[in-house]
């Protein structure tokens, strides 16, 4: 019998994400719990750091960073060694 733990694992973090969307509490705080999800699993399959990602960002931000280059600050971008 073939084991399955590996893909049990890898589709954990999935399941747990879409069990704790469903208390977002309304339509908008599920579509903003969809983006930061997607872009924290967008960091990790890059091999970006969630956490020191998502800070670099709200500073870049918070620090006046230009909309028209936000494409800048998306996980693929990140500098991985920084």
């Amino acid at each position: 019998m073939p084991d399955s733990n590996a893909v049990e694992r890898t589709i954990r973090p999935i399941a747990l994400n879409r069990k704790n969307a469903l208390f977002a509490g309304h339509d908008a705080g599920a579509e903003n719990w969809a983006a930061i999800a997607s872009l924290i699993e967008t960091c990790k399959l890059n091999a970006v750091d969630p956490h020191a990602w998502l800070a670099k960002t709200l500073k870049a931000i918070v620090d006046g960073h230009p909309q028209c280059q936000i494409a800048d600050l998306l996980p693929w971008n990140y500098p991985v060694n920084v």
